[in-house]
């Protein structure tokens, strides 16, 4: 199954979201990002209309991921490289793996990864 994973500023949008999916090549399932962002009225209106069930990931589960992507700011701010790609790690699961690293609307307030599990 496939997991898209997000990380997305406060000034993100609707479009900013769903413009970091689409270029991360979408097909997924489950939209997880972090557990304080995942029940924000933008992610649930994002994961509404794209169709996808929310997963919400707990800190812990996030600085346990290993990342390609290594964002000084993101590390500063989540203790890990990428909200993005550790969220969807996270959501698919042990022996999980990327599809890819993490893309980055056109707007750069939004980032999509897509990882590849059995689910955690």
């Amino acid at each position: 199954m496939i997991y898209a994973g997000f990380g997305f500023r406060a000034s993100a949008s609707l479009e900013s979201l769903l413009d970091a999916y689409t270029l991360a090549g979408a097909g997924a399932q489950v939209a997880a990002t972090a557990q304080d962002k995942a029940r924000s009225f933008l992610f649930e209106e994002f994961a509404k209309s794209a169709a996808l069930r929310v997963d919400p990931i707990p800190k812990p589960l996030l600085e346990q991921q290993e990342t390609l992507t290594q964002s000084e700011k993101s590390t500063q701010a989540r203790a890990t490289g990428s909200v993005a790609e550790a969220a969807a790690l996270a959501a698919a699961g042990p022996g999980a793996r990327l599809i890819g690293p993490r893309v980055i609307s056109a707007d750069r307030t939004a980032t999509c990864a897509l990882a590849i599990g059995e689910g955690k």
